[in-house]
């Protein structure tokens, strides 16, 4: 069931715009939050000379002041990152930083299953066994109480970099941070950095752009050795791509494009996406996974010795490997998914309100995955738990509706451990604790039946007239798109839809032609939605192989993405048709 919802903008800068399109443009904008007209023009021209400066940041001069004192004395440094693309990244920027200014400097990235999430007290006891005299944590470090005591009672200095939301004490206000020398990340109470939403890799950036300026470097110098590994964690930890991000993500794009980084290069040919101008769907659906591969199956160790690799014939290797790995990866998930699917549906779990699944003999790695495209099925706040040595672990995806940590703390006397934020979370627990543990979110939970209707947010209402290659060309300046600027979603009532023909080497595209009064136009159903279509009209008892045959038309309301189809030196407008609903008894075929 899906509920289809209007946007509705904050403030109306259509009075700005002079022709029809630039109206509709700036109305598309409004719709991603800017309400100013200082907003508007940061978001139409996101030039790196509006990142805010790094100096705002609560103990980022603090954090500055110990590093440049441990280069200055030669102190042994290891970096802590995280197994995921902006841990690789984060780490990836500092080590190649302060490795160029204290050769003694190590790294050090958790192995996701035999060593769990960031910062632990084993890694803490390595290093003091080492000599290691400070300690920069990056993606991570803001839970790590236990650890950074240990590291302060062994005279070891800790900086951490993090953009998690650190913990609330018991009143449920006050926010509880580590005993680290010192914390930098935007989401603190008392940081007044103006822009919270910056992924570990942007903040490592920002912290060696701070540190470069004070050892003299030259600021465009750190911009093309760093910023397009900035913009990859950005894209790759599904932040917001408005703001600060969008100027990262933006400027990092071309950067990328152009990058001497013979680890990327080697990746980008190897993902066979050389001859493409890479945006954010290359970083987000092909680089990314393939790091994010090597952190799940492997090492993400892997994944940073490739940006660092220097040999052709090495980089080379690494980057089949992490082919590979993904490869791997996507059998898992798919087998994976199918078993809890199957689990799901002979067990009737998609009616509970909150799916919590548990099946021991899946890779615990893929668990997130798995969950993110449960919930993507049935719409509902999904729990997948798999068994890790002695204990149930897994991963928790939710809907807007419904605060899946907040959920599940309610259960923690059920637990051993659990985070995360309101839409994702990680869980380990008892097996034995289980069915009480479904029971129990289930029969506190306050969701409704209306929550569970999957929203579909559109720009705006537009007749398909409008839709031409300049209007079409003109939408590109809202790029790059990604979480929070998702591409333009247009909606038009009562159409024809009609001479269906199925295209693409699986058979699952779907060409058609939609009309509106006297205009027409392609359109195109890619395979889930051309997956629903059929499944719509069986329901109907619309006879889908006739309309093949006859070319007949049919009515609906249909939600649409314009684009341009480039075929054999020709381009034409097209409405990619991502939702639609066939209308009731308009349609006797």
């Amino acid at each position: 069931m899906e509920k289809w919802l209007i946007k509705s903008a904050n403030i109306d800068f259509s009075t700005i715009g002079k022709t029809q399109n630039e109206k509709i443009l700036y109305r598309i904008i409004a719709n991603r939050g800017i309400d100013s007209k200082e907003g508007l023009d940061e978001f139409l021209n996101p030039n790196l000379s509006k990142l805010h400066s790094p100096e705002s940041m609560a103990d980022m001069e603090k954090a500055a002041d110990i590093l440049i004192n441990s280069i200055e004395h030669g102190e042994k440094i290891r970096i802590v990152g995280d197994y995921d693309v902006d841990g690789i990244m984060s780490t990836y920027i500092l080590y190649k930083f302060i490795s160029g200014e204290n050769p003694n400097v190590d790294y050090q990235i958790p192995h996701r299953i035999t060593d769990g999430y960031g910062l632990n007290v084993d890694m803490v006891t390595d290093a003091i066994k080492d000599g290691v005299k400070l300690i920069i944590t990056c993606d991570n470090g803001i839970s790590a109480f236990d650890a950074i005591d240990l590291a302060k009672k062994n005279d070891i200095k800790v900086i951490v970099l993090d953009h998690h939301e650190p913990k609330i004490s018991e009143d449920g206000i006050t926010q509880i941070t580590p005993k680290a020398d010192a914390v930098v990340d935007p989401k603190r109470d008392d940081c007044q950095y103006p822009f919270k939403g910056l992924c570990g890799g942007a903040i490592a950036y920002k912290f060696v752009d701070y540190v470069s300026l004070i050892l003299g470097y030259d600021e465009g110098e750190i911009v093309r050795e760093y910023l397009e590994f900035a913009a990859i964690a950005t894209v790759c930890d599904v932040m917001d791509l408005i703001g600060e991000n969008r100027i990262i993500v933006y400027n990092g794009l071309k950067l990328l494009n152009n990058t001497t980084n013979l680890g990327l290069k080697t990746l980008i040919s190897t993902a066979a996406i050389k001859d493409k101008t890479l945006d954010s769907y290359h970083l987000g659906f092909i680089i990314g996974p393939m790091f994010n591969a090597s952190g799940r199956l492997d090492t993400a160790t892997k994944g940073l010795e490739l940006l660092l690799e220097e040999n052709v014939k090495k980089a080379a290797g690494i980057a089949l490997d992490l082919k590979n790995l993904n490869l791997e990866r996507t059998k898992l998930t798919k087998e994976g998914l199918e078993i809890f699917i199957k689990e799901i549906e002979a067990t009737k779990l998609y009616d509970d309100k909150v799916i919590v699944a548990y099946i021991p003999n899946i890779h615990e790695s893929i668990a997130g995955i798995i969950a993110g495209r449960v919930k993507e099925k049935y719409n509902k706040p999904t729990i997948i738990l798999t068994k890790s040595e002695e204990f149930a672990k897994g991963s928790a995806r939710s809907i807007d509706e419904y605060d899946i940590t907040k959920g599940i703390a309610f259960e923690e006397h059920l637990l051993n451990s659990f985070g995360g934020h309101k839409l994702a979370a990680g869980v380990s627990l008892p097996i034995e604790n289980i069915e009480t543990f479904r029971t129990n979110l289930n029969e506190n939970s306050n969701l409704t039946e209306e929550d569970f209707y999957k929203k579909v947010y559109i720009d705006l209402g537009l007749p398909i007239s409008f839709i031409n290659q300049e209007f079409i060309e003109s939408l590109k300046q809202i790029a790059p798109y990604g979480n929070g600027n998702p591409k333009p979603l247009f909606g038009s009532k009562d159409v024809k839809i009609g001479n269906m023909k199925i295209f693409g080497k699986d058979n699952n595209v779907l060409k058609v032609d939609v009309r509106e009064g006297n205009e027409m136009k392609e359109g195109i159903l890619f395979s889930s939605s051309f997956e629903k279509f059929q499944n719509e009209m069986e329901r109907m008892g619309i006879d889908f192989p006739k309309l093949l045959v006859t070319g007949e038309e049919i009515s609906a309301d249909i939600v649409y993405q314009a684009s341009i189809n480039e075929w054999n030196g020709k381009k034409n407008a097209q409405l990619i048709i991502t939702n639609f609903r066939i209308k009731e008894g308009d349609n006797n075929v």
